[in-house]
């Protein structure tokens, strides 16, 4: 089985409450809105992101044996 790396879409000041999403079109975070309202938070905040240890962006499970495959068949 193969790993997939899923980055993470949105992202949240543990601080002021600043949240961004991930835009793809132009590869950058932007500022989410609420009903209209830009999600600002603190424009002088330090942002401390809630991207960290328990965020895991691997899916699936690393096939531990196919170094070893690959090897045998070489």
């Amino acid at each position: 089985m193969s790993v997939n790396i899923i980055p993470p879409e949105r992202r949240t000041c543990d601080r002021c409450g600043r949240t961004d999403v991930w835009d793809a079109e132009l590869e950058n975070w932007v500022i989410d809105e609420e009903d209209g309202e830009r999600l600002v938070g603190n424009r002088h905040c330090i942002h401390e992101w809630d991207i960290n240890g328990r965020y895991n962006p691997v899916e699936g499970k690393p096939d531990v044996n196919a170094d070893a495959d690959a090897d045998a068949d070489a």
